[in-house]
């Protein structure tokens, strides 16, 4: 991130932390150029722009204080704690620098917004995107490219069409997204699947129904899996990319929150398929908001043509708008900056989650690999275990759910609690998992 990036994100935070109370006096340019080691010029950039979101304020031979701001209240202690929701927190999304987007969108592409797109995706954004999608290790060409109504309509379309190999079958993972087992079962696809745990995947299990069925492709989340929250090594993720290349099977890899990792050595199980073995699929959804509903796909070659025609004729093109929008948010350099603040947070969120389990397990009351990420799944000994312990949780003021709708059939589910903490205030997550294990009985 530049360094006029990282100083306005700095103040902003500050700003929003309470550091710098209302009307208060900032910094001058001067000195906070010598301070964080930058020029004027990038202290009086930040500044300006901090001024055009009316957070601060010049005054002439005064220079900038802090705008009285409306302070949102203090959380209320007795308000439930909402361990079921897996949507954004929407105090970290970027509601004033996208309107700037959209309204600058309209401007700049008013003639593209009256006329029909192409299937394939804003062309402007398409050639931008291999920029963007290098910095998750995803190396591909604009002609590879397809930008999507969110990943959801990527995999309907994926379900739907044939494929090169003519086979018929998918292959899941079990757990999985509940969403794409529904649109299996709307369109009486054959499928199968297969166990995934904290672990990962039973490789010769894998390597055997490769063998065996005729699997068009494999779905998998090899990072930050929904519900489990845990990761794939790059051991397994090679061994699978090999596998599949071996049997002539698909992968498609769903890299919903590619944007929120922090270990720059991680890379998506794109980077180990040199035969173009995997087809890539990434949300913006998560990282922006969940409206805005623009998902890419890295295609194989093979795939590129047959795709265009079916999303042609699913919905023509996806919003132009949304797209002109994040094209104009990214090289403006605002995806950059939103994305190390969103990051941040949700880092700090996973950490506290991860905390508060250790110390769970150091009491001896769970026996568990840590999460990677804000959600993770809490294995019961009994089915009924679950319902029952979500109604306690209720009674406490605690909102959780099961992992039942993440497996193929209710009878091949297992009794999983799903936690995720991406809308629990910070400060009562560890508040929150003791309440859940004192319900499950694992604490007295």
């Amino acid at each position: 991130m530049h360094k006029y990036a990282r100083l306005l994100t700095e103040i902003e935070q500050r700003i929003e932390a309470g550091e710098w109370k209302d009307g208060e006096r900032l910094p001058s340019i001067r000195e906070f150029a010598k301070t964080h080691h930058v020029s004027n010029s990038t202290v009086i950039q930040a500044y300006a722009e901090l001024e055009r979101r009316h957070l601060i304020y010049a005054i002439p031979k005064s220079g900038y204080r802090v705008v009285k701001q409306t302070r949102e209240r203090q959380p209320d202690q007795h308000a439930p704690l909402d361990f079921a929701s897996a949507s954004p927190d929407p105090a970290v999304f970027p509601y004033l620098d996208f309107q700037h987007c959209i309204n600058k969108a309209i401007d700049t592409y008013q003639n593209d917004l009256f006329t029909y797109g192409t299937a394939s995706g804003l062309p402007s954004l398409v050639a931008a995107l291999p920029s963007l999608l290098a910095d998750d290790q995803v190396f591909t060409k604009p002609q590879r490219i397809a930008i999507t109504s969110g990943v959801q309509q990527a995999l309907s379309l994926l379900v739907t069409m044939p494929f090169p190999n003519k086979k018929q079958t998918v292959l899941i993972e079990q757990p999985s997204y509940h969403l794409l087992i529904k649109l299996l079962a709307m369109y009486n696809i054959p499928v199968i699947g297969i166990e995934r745990t904290a672990a990962g995947i039973d490789l010769d299990e894998l390597e055997k129904i490769f063998q065996t069925e005729p699997i068009k492709f494999f779905y998998t989340m090899p990072r930050f899996h929904n519900p489990l929250g845990t990761s794939l090594s790059a051991k397994q993720k090679k061994a699978i990319v090999e596998l599949a290349r071996a049997y002539e099977v698909y992968l498609v890899e769903d890299d919903y929150v590619a944007d929120f990792e922090t270990d720059a050595k991680v890379d998506p199980m794109y980077a180990y398929s040199p035969n173009d073995t995997v087809i890539y699929l990434k949300s913006y959804s998560k990282i922006l908001f969940p409206g805005l509903r623009v998902g890419v796909a890295v295609l194989p070659e093979e795939l590129c043509e047959i795709f265009a025609t079916h999303k042609q004729l699913h919905d023509i093109d996806s919003s132009m708008l949304s797209q002109a929008a994040l094209e104009i948010y990214y090289k403006s350099g605002m995806f950059a900056r939103h994305k190390e603040k969103i990051r941040s947070s949700y880092s700090s969120r996973s950490e506290r989650l991860r905390k508060a389990l250790a110390k769970q397990a150091h009491d001896g009351a769970i026996s568990m690999p840590l999460p990677h990420f804000v959600h993770t799944c809490l294995s019961l000994e009994k089915a009924g275990a679950v319902s029952a312990a979500i109604q306690r949780l209720r009674k406490r003021g605690v909102i959780a759910n099961s992992a039942d709708e993440c497996f193929l059939a209710a009878g091949s589910s297992k009794p999983l609690l799903r936690l995720n903490v991406s809308r629990v205030p910070e400060e009562a997550i560890a508040r929150g998992v003791e309440e859940i294990f004192a319900v499950l009985g694992n604490k007295r």
